[in-house]
């Protein structure tokens, strides 16, 4: 049976003393926990004043606000340690806010900060918005910087786009209000903001822009200045008017609505044309101004943008080589000027890069950048000629044709097209790698006939040039129009063994206290060709310096490359490359018209080349090509070996011996009836002429080799053979 235990009855007295005990014991808990969070809230505020404090005293300084000058020491480096551009404003001049014109502070208030005059620095409303889309975006997408941000940004700051660097300036601007007035404010924004094309300031801005004081511009030049701040770069009206003219009539809006001009004045402004000033000559400081160009955009495409560059006192290292970039300065203006090419429209570039890493090494656009900014490395689209047939004879080396093949070096029609060699020479069998020495046009037409046009257009392609190609049967003269940039690109994979590698400018960005915000990443390579047609691409190449048409471009160490020339004498290329070096070489007339017809590949371009090739290889002595040896058999040591071209001559030989047969048929006289039917039973015996042929001088021996084997060199040709256009 269960036990159970009762307990005692407690009297009244021993009830009410243990309720007294656990009330207080409830009321001590809960004192107890409050107590404790007060201790924390007092112990987590002073951490957060701590805190703050400490933050706020890594901000800068913001003493002498007044003796401020803009940070413009931002200076682009060769890979020589050549200062090659260094951003400083064209003209900073201070202008007192009494001096500026009251259109362009209303202009400036109505674009970049309606409430200026109501906030202490910051505006709570658009904040809000800001940080609505910031945290929708997980980054900073979009600002609401005051005008007094701004100014603390300019200052102070730099441009990235950081959750910090808004907060810093945020309590900067704080700082400032409390500083100086709103107008001294203005006044400083207005002096010390950047607007493009080196101009710092609103009156170095009508200066550059305008070629006139501040004091003397109209409503619709000052609403241009006004527009600039949000993105010099984009908006900068020498690079373009479109835009610029845009963005002006935006901020002319901007004032009509608040009532800041009337509707005339709105109307009038929007229909102004605008008037600029010439270019600006501080571009002459620059050494190689076409390369800085494109280091701008390369930054660009890295997150940097202008004002930041012009402004953030980096060190930018480039990959360039200045002493050969000198020395291809000079090789323009000198060989243009010898050859009679002096005038505004003949203009030369040249790009050159390493094909081991990608680092460009020279880039000159034109001759004279102060003239033209146009930039025919990465811009102009001109046709290459001969100097595309490297392309159409890789092609053919990877469907497994030799350069010891022979081919036929006589006329072709390819449907409607015709080509004919320069001076109208044709050879009759030749071995390929003869074919591209002298250049032979009709030996480039049937190799893309025999190989087909798709795998030309692949190969070129996977070597890098992006520009359309049409689908003919012509590009293998170069008919259709390419980059300098990717050209040179492509000839770099049969310089370092069929590897396509991108060219890249920027080693690496350091600020200004030496802290590297970028760096360069490892060279990527992609393999395109097989080392085999890079071997004998190369050997047949060296071909054309040593015998072919590019001995004009000889450098005396081991070298290869193509000319180029158009039918019409507009174009006129030079392609080469060493172990370590490659460079194309353009010359024409940017108008598009006929040259001399002595201004051909094998002339002005490989002299230039040359020029240049010189001192670029010169840190790399008389490095040879690491690849297997490539027997180039001399003309006319070969028997029995496959000939491009045969059996479609066979077939024309057969079709002329039939209409022969045919003709001979029906030019007999009439005969006589009688005699007619005895003839009829006879046979009738036709005797056509014999049809001639072109022979070469011997025959060809049988092939010692394969295409590539390790032996000994090269031997050159038995007898000299003419050249073919360069």
């Amino acid at each position: 049976m269960s036990k159970y235990y009762v307990k005692r009855n407690y009297t009244a007295k021993e009830m009410a003393k243990a309720n007294i005990s656990k009330k207080q014991k409830k009321e001590g808990g809960f004192f107890s926990t409050l107590k404790f969070m007060f201790i924390l809230f007092c112990a987590c505020a002073l951490a957060g004043v701590a805190s703050l404090e400490l933050y706020l005293s890594s901000l800068p300084p913001i003493n002498n606000l007044e003796e401020f000058k803009p940070n413009i020491v931002t200076k682009i480096y060769s890979s020589d340690d050549e200062i090659i551009k260094t951003f400083t404003a064209y003209t900073y001049e201070k202008i007192e806010l009494k001096d500026i014109p009251d259109n362009l502070k209303k202009a400036l208030i109505a674009t970049e900060d309606k409430n200026f005059y109501r906030h202490h620095g910051y505006d709570i409303m658009g904040l809000g918005r800001s940080i609505i889309q910031n945290v929708l975006a997980g980054r900073v997408v979009q600002g609401a910087s005051t005008i007094t941000q701004q100014l603390a940004r300019v200052l102070f700051l730099n441009n990235e786009r950081t959750f910090d660097r808004k907060l810093k300036e945020l309590f900067i601007a704080a700082r400032i209000e409390k500083t100086i007035s709103k107008d001294q404010i203005l006044e400083m924004y207005m002096n010390n903001v950047y607007l493009g094309a080196g101009a710092y300031g609103v009156e170095g801005a009508a200066q550059i822009y305008f070629d006139k004081h501040l004091k003397d511009c109209d409503l619709a030049e000052l609403a241009l200045i006004a527009g600039l701040p949000q993105a010099p770069s984009v908006y900068n009206p020498f690079n373009n008017m479109d835009l610029a003219v845009q963005r002006r009539n935006q901020v002319l809006t901007r004032m009509y609505k608040m009532r800041y001009i009337t509707t005339e004045e709105y109307e009038k402004a929007k229909e102004e044309k605008l008037h600029l000033a010439k270019v600006p000559q501080y571009y002459t400081t620059n050494k190689a101004p076409y390369f800085c160009d494109y280091v701008m955009k390369e930054l660009e495409k890295l997150g940097f943008d202008e004002t930041e560059i012009s402004q953030g006192g980096y060190k930018v290292v480039t990959t360039l080589d200045y002493k050969a970039q000198k020395a291809a300065n000079e090789a323009i203006l000198k060989n243009l000027k010898n050859w009679g090419l002096s005038g505004d429209k003949n203009q030369a570039a040249i790009f050159s890069f390493s094909p081991i890493d990608g680092k460009i090494l020279v880039y000159s656009g034109g001759k004279d950048y102060t003239k033209s900014q146009y930039d025919r490395v990465t811009q102009a689209v001109r046709p290459p000629g001969s100097s595309f047939k490297p392309i159409v004879y890789a092609a053919a080396m990877e469907k497994g044709i030799s350069p010891n093949d022979m081919i036929e070096d006589r006329p072709i029609t390819i449907g409607q097209w015709s080509p004919h060699n320069y001076g109208n020479k044709y050879r009759g069998n030749i071995p390929v790698y003869t074919a591209l020495m002298v250049s032979s046009n009709v030996c480039a037409a049937r190799l893309i006939k025999e190989v087909g046009i798709r795998p030309v257009i692949q190969t070129a392609r996977v070597l890098g040039i992006e520009t359309p190609l049409e689908y003919d049967y012509t590009i293998a003269l170069g008919s259709n129009g390419v980059k300098l940039f990717e050209f040179t690109r492509a000839y770099g994979a049969f310089a370092n063994g069929g590897y396509v590698v991108q060219p890249y400018a920027i080693e690496r960005v350091e600020t200004s206290r030496g802290k590297v915000v970028y760096k360069a990443p490892k060279t990527k390579f992609t393999h395109q060709l097989s080392l085999n047609t890079a071997a004998e691409m190369t050997a047949m190449m060296k071909m054309v310096m040593t015998n072919g048409t590019g001995r004009a471009a000889n450098i005396g160490k081991p070298a290869a490359g193509k000319t180029g020339t158009t039918d019409d004498n507009k174009d006129a290329y030079f392609m080469g490359y060493t172990p370590n070096v490659v460079t194309g070489v353009w010359v024409g007339n940017d108008d598009n018209t006929v040259m001399n017809k002595s201004i051909q590949g094998g002339t002005v371009p490989a002299l230039i080349w040359k020029d240049v090739m010189k001192v670029a290889t010169e840190p790399y002595g008389k490095a040879d090509f690491n690849y297997p040896k490539v027997d180039l058999i001399p003309f006319g040591s070969v028997k029995g070996a496959k000939v491009i071209g045969e059996e479609e001559k066979e077939a024309q030989e057969q079709e002329k011996q039939e209409e022969i047969e045919l003709n001979t048929q029906t030019e007999q006289p009439e005969l006589p009836e009688s005699i007619r039917k005895i003839e009829q039973s006879k046979p009738v015996t036709v005797q056509p002429q014999p049809v001639q042929h072109t022979q070469p001088a011997q025959a060809p021996a049988p092939a010692a080799a394969p295409a590539v084997r390790p032996a000994q060199a090269a031997k050159p040709a038995a007898a000299p053979i003419p050249l073919a256009a360069p």
